[in-house]
């Protein structure tokens, strides 16, 4: 049998490498939960754009195309925003 000195060594020893585990594994998981968590004002882009409805349509896939390729989601983690045209009158000018 075990003394009684043995015993303690070998509970001390489970405890440290439990408690090194947790630890460990802790530090691991720690960034992927702050990212998870993240919390704040979502980015928000104007687009600002000229009268020819063709061109812009191609400047504006274009531009959400390359927000894709960096990693922005729309809805998620940017909203763009298209201020709403209206018609000027030639008095207005």
């Amino acid at each position: 049998m075990a003394s009684a000195e043995t015993t303690r060594r070998i509970l001390y020893l489970l405890e440290r490498r439990t408690f090194m585990a947790l630890v460990s594994g802790g530090l691991l998981v720690a960034p992927l939960v702050s990212e998870a968590q993240r919390t704040g004002k979502v980015p928000r882009v104007g687009v600002l754009l000229t009268n020819s409805q063709t061109s812009d349509a191609t400047h504006v896939d274009a531009f959400r195309q390359g927000l894709r390729e960096r990693g922005y989601v729309e809805g998620q983690n940017i909203v763009t925003e298209r201020p709403i045209q209206t018609a000027r009158s030639p008095a207005s000018t």
